[in-house]
Order: structure tokens, then sequence, then C-alpha cells
């Protein structure tokens, strides 16, 4: 069942992007006169179509990992005199350029739109509080204090901890100063506001381990984990033992437990060891053995498991925020979140070109289809920003000068500005298989890094 949701995702998700791209390029070119002759979502085997009036044909094809415009092209075929001016290559360049920008475009105007419906709406956050820091690390150097909300980074303004993650995204492999401006704190005033330096030193992160929160030593606040079991893995131990949702965890073994720490340390230390729970159900105390399975983490250390997650204290009052913005606000909002999200695109780009970040960053559909389950469960307001950002990322992308790509188109129609007269088909023709070249590696590193990940 599962899978099945993970795959409807994926291809819901997908086709959303694919539309809104390729109806980019569509509109602009019926503006400018040329006649599309086939409309169609995913590749392959066509397994619904229609001609409107116009004689176009939208089709939804077998393999639902793109799709295509295509147009009317002397460059394709015979093209009848009567129809020539309705072909692609007699538009002038303005025209051809515009017609190939709308699709990466129109992804990023999608984006702007899905986080306007979002500020308008209502977005939850909690308040960046830091909860804890990791001993020796760059955030524990300066000492920043426990308990203060994260308002700035190097002057931009901070709402939550993914305004926070994105921040620090772009100082990745960066040296130099970051400045932190946080509020309160265990040993401040509530409303007291201080600064600290944080120094950077070619500042790596390995992205396929921890964040750039986790790298930096923050650890988030949050509020603690009760007894109460909350989750149980389908098919864990603890549930085929018998534990059920609900139950209070009293004492292991013996040992009076009082803080979830100490069943994780006890159940870690107890591999295929039988392990007596006393727990609390309904007011009657029952015992309850369970033996851990268990698993080699990163060390190689084996340690037991039981597939069993707790409940949480409730978040303090002061920490749940709502950011809901009218019309107008909310829509500067969203173009400034797109801004920020496109040039954190950019930016990553060119630090993994650089080696900076590491090509296991890289993601493939295994990995898109994940997430986009995952966020899609998760409720509306995940859903839609995920959505958004793979918007950006698909827009950008598109635009970078690689041919195959609509950037490398675009980049052959300015040179044609800049000459006055098009690029030679012997130069495309390489530039064809260089483009080739080059997004086939890329997907099969990103296929192979999805593949690692399960």
């Amino acid at each position: 069942m599962e899978f099945i949701q993970t795959v409807l995702a994926f291809v819901v998700t997908l086709g959303i992007l694919v539309t809104i791209h390729e109806w980019g390029h569509y509109i602009v070119a019926r503006l400018c006169g040329v006649k599309v002759l086939r409309f169609s979502v995913g590749f392959g085997k066509v397994l619904y179509s229609r001609v409107d009036k116009q004689g176009t044909e939208f089709a939804l094809a077998a393999i639902p990992l793109g799709g295509y415009v295509k147009m009317l092209d002397e460059r394709e075929g015979d093209v009848p005199d009567a129809l020539k001016k309705q072909a692609f290559n007699t538009k002038n360049v303005w025209q051809r350029i515009a017609i190939v920008a709308a699709g990466p475009v129109i992804n990023l105007l999608f984006a702007v739109l899905a986080y306007w419906v979002l500020f308008v709406s209502g977005v939850n956050t909690v308040a960046p509080v830091i909860g804890s820091l990791v001993e020796g690390s760059i955030a524990e150097q300066v000492s920043l204090p426990v308990g203060s909300e994260i308002v700035a980074i190097d002057g931009r303004k901070i709402g939550s901890w993914q305004d926070v993650n994105l921040a620090l995204a772009g100082r990745i492999g960066d040296s130099g100063t970051m400045r932190f401006e946080v509020q309160g704190g265990a040993k401040q005033g509530a409303y007291s506001l201080s600064q600290y330096d944080l120094r950077l030193d070619n500042w790596s992160v390995d992205l396929e381990t921890q964040g750039p929160i986790d790298a930096l030593g923050i650890v988030r606040y949050r509020p603690a984990a009760n007894l109460i079991v909350a989750h149980l893995l389908e098919g864990g131990r603890a549930k085929l033992a018998g534990l059920q949702l609900n139950d209070q965890i009293l004492a292991i073994s013996g040992r009076e437990i009082n803080t979830w720490q100490q069943l994780v340390d006890i159940v870690k230390a107890s591999p295929e060891q039988p392990l007596n729970f006393t727990v609390q159900r309904a007011g009657a105390v029952l015992e309850i053995s369970v033996t851990p399975g268990q698993k080699s983490i990163r060390s190689g250390t084996v340690v037991g498991f039981i597939g069993v997650g707790p409940g949480f204290d409730p978040w303090p009052e002061d920490m749940l925020r709502n950011q809901q913005l009218g019309v107008f606000d909310g829509l500067l909002a969203a173009g400034e979140k797109t801004w920020q999200m496109t040039s954190l695109t950019l930016i990553s780009i060119k630090k993994m070109v650089e080696g900076i970040i590491s090509v296991k960053n890289l993601s493939g559909p295994i990995t898109i289809a994940k997430v986009a389950s995952a966020t899609a469960q998760s409720g509306f307001e995940s859903y839609i920003s995920f959505l958004a950002y793979l918007s950006i990322s698909l827009g950008v992308l598109n635009l970078l000068p690689i041919p195959m790509l609509d950037g490398g188109h675009l980049l052959y129609y300015f040179i044609e500005v800049i000459k006055g007269k098009p690029v030679s088909e012997r130069i495309q023709g390489l530039g064809l298989r260089v483009g080739m070249a080059l997004l086939f590696s890329m997907m099969a590193i990103a296929m192979f890094n999805d593949v690692m990940r399960l």
C-alpha cells in the first residue's frame, strides 16, 4: 500500500510540474503564431489523446518522467507552403527566445503562486529556539545562549528553522564570519538581543548524514519525549510482542524508567536479549516480554531496536507561530521566497561544480517520489511547499546553458542575436552530444545515489 501511495504521489507531483512547464512553451508558441502538433505529458506509448480545433493533439503517455511540446518545424520534416508561416524555425529570434524561455519562467511563476497561497492561507511554524549545543562545535565555541531564539543570520530575518537552514545552506564551503542575532536565553532577559560572530573556515557539511544546523552544533529545542507509546513499527518487535499505542512504560526488567532516553539506552544495549516491559494500559498494569532485534549502525556497532516511538509534551504556546499575510504582502513575500530558493539552487550548483558540495547530494526520481509521498501525507502546507521548491529546481535546471535543455537553446539564440546569424548545424550537433553526455551522467549519478539511500 505504501509503495502504491509513493508511486501515485510521484506521478501526480511530476505530472503537475511537467504540465505547467510545457504549458508555458505551448501558450507562448500559440501567441507567437506557431502551430503546435502535440502537447504530451509523459513519453512513450500514448495512453490517451484528443485533438482540439487547432489540430493540436493533447496526449498522456506511459512513462511519466517528463513531457514535451512538438511544434511545426522545417528542420524536422517537410512543411506545406501554406503552413510555413506557422513553423517554429521561421519565427524571429526574439519570438523563439520567448517560446523557449516560457517553460522555465512559468515554473518560477508557479512557485510564486504556491508560496503566495501558503502565506495568504497562513503558515504554521515553530520558533527557532536553541535547545542545546554540541561540545566543541562552532556554535559552542562562541557560547550561543541555550534557550535563545535565532532572529537573524547575516542580516537576514529568521522566523523558523526552515529559514535557518536556508541561511546556513548558502554558507556551506565559505570562510569568514557568520553573524547570529539571538533574543533571550536561559541567562538573559526574555527580550534582550545579542550578536555572535561564528568563524567559518571552508565550512564543510556532509549533507548525506547531517543538515547545516547539526553541522554547526546547534540542537533544536523540542518538547521532552514522554513514556507514552505514540508510534509502533508495523512488523516490529514491540508490536509483535503486544505493546499497543497509548501504553505508558513504567519499568524495564525491574528498572524504573523516567525518561525515553533511558529506554533507548537499555534497548540498544540488549540486541536479541528478552526484556520485561512493565506498562500501564487503561488503568491496569501489565508485564510484556519484548526481545529487541539487532542492526548495525555506521560505526559497525550492533545495537538493539524494537520499533517504538514516544509521544511528546505539548509545545509552549509562545513558540507556536502562524504567519498569515494579506494579498499584497503575501505576493511580495512569495516573490522574495522564490528568489531566495532560486539563489540557493544556483549557489548549490556552483559549489557542486567546484567540488565544495558532494555530488552525493544529487537526487533522482526515487528520492523525489519518497519526499512527495511523505509531504503529501504531512498535509497541504508541506506538500505545496515541496511542490514550489521542486518547480524552482526544474525551472533553474532547465535554464542552465547545457545543450538539450532550454538554457542550451537560449544560449544559441543569444549568440544568434549577437552574430546576426544562427549557430551552425555542426556546432549544434556537437553541443547536442556533449549535452546528452552531461545529462545522462547526472541522471546516472542521481539514480545511483537513490539506490544507495535505499
